[in-house]
């Protein structure tokens, strides 16, 4: 395995400068790139560069052949969990990663995998550590799935001195399951 050179990394440097010129903005200006190493300014360009190429394509689409499941009326419970286990698994392999699933069950995890995940149009990005992190339910919408499963003591007690409002009560995950983790 070969290290690059200081030279090869100013090189670098400049030609992902120059790839990046027509994407440059606010935000690229707000990243105070000259206190970086130079090593670690062409990782940070080069995800931006990926960032700014990727396709946006339905998660289903990024599988070849595209992800496809049946619907879930069409199966029992354990061919469900099977083909649950199977989604679950090649999502990750695509680096999305399925985060407070514990309060869904198996059909409910599945439909939401069918009808929110798989359909969802996001950027492609094919580096390593770049993942999407889907948290399976609505943080605003659904703040008391948040504050009866998932919420720090502190959290909840920081929740009800801000609202006022009485706290529902806390209560174990119906369904803990062991997801794949992040490979960070």
């Amino acid at each position: 395995m070969s290290t690059l050179t200081d030279l090869d990394l100013i090189l670098q440097n400049a030609r992902l400068r120059d790839e990046l010129e027509p994407y440059w903005d606010d935000s690229v200006v707000a990243v105070d790139l000259e206190g970086m190493p130079t090593d670690l300014e062409n990782r940070y360009l080069s995800s931006l560069l990926a960032w700014e190429r990727a396709p946006v394509l339905p998660i289903a689409e990024w599988f070849n052949p595209p992800l496809e499941l049946p619907p879930p009326e069409q199966m029992g419970e354990e061919e469900l969990r099977i083909r649950l286990t199977y989604a679950i698994r090649r999502l990750y392999e695509q680096n999305v990663l399925l985060e407070y699933t514990g309060h869904l069950s198996d059909r409910q995890l599945y439909c939401l995998i069918l009808r929110d995940i798989l359909p969802a149009q996001e950027k492609r990005l094919k580096l390593p550590d770049a993942g999407i992190h889907w948290q399976c339910y609505d943080p605003i919408a659904d703040e008391e799935t948040w504050l009866r499963f998932y919420a720090t003591q502190g959290e909840r007690e920081e929740w009800a001195d801000e609202t006022g409002l009485k706290l529902p009560p806390r209560e174990r995950l119906p369904f803990p399951r062991e997801m794949p983790q992040d490979r960070a």
